[in-house]
């Protein structure tokens, strides 16, 4: 993968806020869009840097509370012009954790995420709210027709420090 590949994995996975999220109950696909917060993770953080904030009205959470298996995918804005096929995307695979309000990191990651989207911060008085960690296994990187990659976390860490962005 070269610099100009590398920038534009980092364009697509920290400079965005939404994405498709993949889940799944009773061994069937569920997909829906949810706003998340990437961020490159320090030591403190545990080693992961995605946050995602949702509700357990939504079947999207009840799936990731039954099942913690989890992708997120995430791509270039299709302007109607040349082929789909040619745009980048990515697609995180992993699992989710629950930060509990009585964590230790909550508010460390509540203060992230409402850094990113400051609209969300009333949410975090509603109960019904979740907060989740999720954990990346594998990148899954397609530059363009053709050009596709498979990373590891640490691989897409280490983009996202070369190549910082802001949302």
């Amino acid at each position: 993968m070269d610099a100009s590949q590398e920038a534009q994995l980092a364009h697509l996975v920290f400079a965005n806020r939404w994405a498709a999220l993949a889940t799944v109950k009773d061994g069937k696909p569920f997909s829906s869009y949810v706003a998340y917060v990437a961020y490159v993770p320090d030591v403190s953080d545990g080693g992961d840097g995605l946050l995602i904030h949702v509700s357990r009205l939504a079947r999207h959470t009840t799936n990731l509370l039954e099942s913690s298996l989890a992708s997120l995918s995430m791509s270039e804005i299709d302007d109607g012009n040349g082929d789909p096929q040619t745009l980048a995307r990515v697609t995180l695979q992993g699992s989710v954790t629950v930060i509990g309000r009585d964590c230790g990191v909550y508010n460390d990651c509540r203060k992230k995420y409402i850094q990113a989207l400051p609209e969300s911060q009333q949410l975090f008085s509603f109960a019904d709210f979740v907060l989740f960690k999720f954990s990346v296994d594998q990148v899954r990187f397609v530059a363009g027709f053709g050009k596709s990659f498979t990373l590891s976390a640490d691989t897409l860490w280490r983009i996202g420090a070369k190549y910082p962005v802001t949302p």
